[in-house]
């Protein structure tokens, strides 16, 4: 049984650690690993080689990890939809927060008159 080869560039073996973690706090509904996962994924990105330093395996390891991001990105986003919609659901005046801090007064005459 022979392994597939492993990327010869260590930041992209740290990629792919930060999206396990990622993934991780995804399928187990850890909100706050899901905050500290994507930060770690966005600070390796900012920490990208050249793409001319990266050749054969390491350009199909990054493609992977591409392909994982998008999929874990969206993932977060469908995830963040839901729960908003859970808080809103549960908390409706959750969802009538003025957009501005300076308008909190004029929600409150809205609220008082309900």
């Amino acid at each position: 049984m022979t392994l597939p080869a492993q990327p010869a560039h260590t930041w992209i073996a740290q990629l792919h650690g930060h999206l396990d973690g990622l993934e991780r706090a995804l399928l187990q509904g850890d909100a706050p690993g899901v905050e500290r996962g994507s930060a770690a994924v966005q600070a390796a990105l900012q920490q990208a080689p050249r793409t001319l330093d990266l050749r054969g395996a390491d350009a199909d390891a990054l493609q992977s990890a591409a392909q994982r991001f998008t999929h874990l990105r969206a993932a977060t986003l469908r995830a963040g939809a839901l729960n908003e919609r859970a808080l809103g659901s549960l908390l409706p005046d959750h969802l009538q927060k003025p957009t501005y801090q300076g308008l909190g007064k004029a929600g409150g005459r809205r609220h008082a008159a309900a």
